[in-house]
């Protein structure tokens, strides 16, 4: 890689490859799902695969056993990378401080998107979209989210192409790391608290968010 690429921290491209992969995943099959019992704003000619909910709830089951760590790992290390307290840069139209601010917005947008798929994925039951329910509140909030989760993504690859280029996309697949890059040395800087009013509520709604997406569940009977 040249020189000029950025460094990502290991902790960072686990946690980030992980959850990229997963989120991709669950996309996929949450489309096909859709594909396969629904279909009312269009489909594609895509194979018949009988237990499709049940793969998709499995990517989507492990997504939320990873996103509590990708979630503290974002708000407590990699805060610089999210909204800040000031939005005045957005009035700098055009201009990189601007590009990087929306890079910001949209790093924060997925995070937000991810907590509304968990917590309406979490509320939906097997057997509503085999017996044709798919009118359910729950399953059309899902639909939303699996929306605004793909937007937020294309969002947040398209952003960080123009902010950081080709050498910011490969600096997340480059395996190498710096002598000082330990599982020792990884939690270093950890916020305890955030200096912006803006983060903290965003995280209390994604932590609150995680916890329900846990919670709910055993009182949706």
């Amino acid at each position: 890689m040249p020189q000029s690429s950025p460094y990502q921290p290991v902790l960072l491209r686990i946690l980030h490859s992980a959850a990229a992969i997963l989120i991709v995943l669950a996309l996929i099959t949450g489309f096909w799902v859709y594909n396969t019992y629904d279909k009312r704003w269009g489909g594609l000619a895509l194979p018949t695969l009988g237990d499709i909910q049940g793969i998709h709830g499995t990517i989507a089951l492990t997504f939320l056993l990873l996103f509590p760590f990708f979630a503290l790992y974002s708000f407590r290390l990699g805060d610089r990378r999210l909204v800040q307290q000031s939005f005045g840069q957005l009035n700098q139209l055009g201009k990189p401080i601007w590009w990087v601010t929306m890079h910001r917005v949209a790093n924060t947008l997925m995070l937000l998107a991810a907590t509304f798929s968990v917590v309406t994925g979490r509320m939906m039951k097997e057997e509503w979209l085999p017996a044709g329910e798919v009118n359910r509140s729950w399953y059309l909030a899902h639909l939303v989210a699996w929306a605004v989760l793909f937007l937020s993504l294309a969002l947040h690859i398209l952003l960080g192409v123009k902010v950081g280029g080709v050498p910011l996309i490969a600096s997340m697949f480059n395996w190498s790391r710096r002598e000082d890059d330990t599982p020792r040395t990884w939690l270093q800087g950890f916020k305890t608290r955030h200096s912006s009013s803006i983060l903290r509520i965003i995280e209390a709604i994604v932590i609150g968010g995680i916890l329900l997406a846990f919670i709910l569940p055993v009182f949706n009977l």
